[in-house]
């Protein structure tokens, strides 16, 4: 999954939502069931998710919605594997970016 997400140090929620193609209270209830997401909250109780927020978020966006894990299998699994099970994904990731990448060039050809 590729998310559009300029470079930036804090993200919304609406922003997160928006990338993900999810709701705003799907991002908030994975807050509450997954210890790795832990955003800022500003004075007025806003989040503001960081860049390791983002890719967190990525992780288990893929292992729920993509692989099919359960919530629980989807916390176990980052309890168990998660040092190696995320450098694959961030593999992953970056050379679906390159493939992409390289697909936007060759229709500019």
């Amino acid at each position: 999954m590729q998310i559009d997400l300029p470079e930036k140090r804090y993200y919304s929620i609406g922003e997160v939502a928006k990338a993900f193609g999810v709701n705003t209270s799907l991002i908030r209830f994975w807050e509450k069931e997954f210890d790795v997401l832990k955003p800022k909250k500003n004075a007025k109780g806003n989040r503001k998710f960081t860049p390791d927020d983002i890719k967190n978020l990525k992780f288990i966006y893929h292992l729920v919605k993509e692989r099919g894990f359960t919530l629980e299998g989807a916390k176990t699994h980052l309890k168990e594997e998660k040092q190696k099970t995320l450098t694959n994904f961030e593999i992953i990731s970056k050379l679906e970016g390159v493939k992409n990448q390289l697909i936007k060039l060759k229709n500019q050809l």
